[in-house]
């Protein structure tokens, strides 16, 4: 009788593990797709940055001038 009881154990186990692997692929393929969406999410807000930047600068430049006159 106890050699049934490795032969349960893998019946039991056995789908288990199958299933845990399965959803760490899919966790693994999710993370990859949402790390390239907040890939392009931070090269858009660096340009926005740099146009920002940009802005406040040519601010500060024109008020400068303003007071110079």
């Amino acid at each position: 009788m106890e050699f049934l009881v490795p032969i349960v154990v893998a019946l039991i186990g056995g789908p288990i593990v199958i299933l845990l692997q399965r959803s760490r692929k899919e966790n693994a393929t999710d993370h990859a797709a949402v790390f390239g969406i907040l890939n392009q999410v931070f090269k858009h807000v660096e340009k926005i940055d740099d146009k920002l930047d940009n802005h406040i600068l040519w601010h500060k430049r024109t008020t400068k001038k303003k007071e110079v006159k």
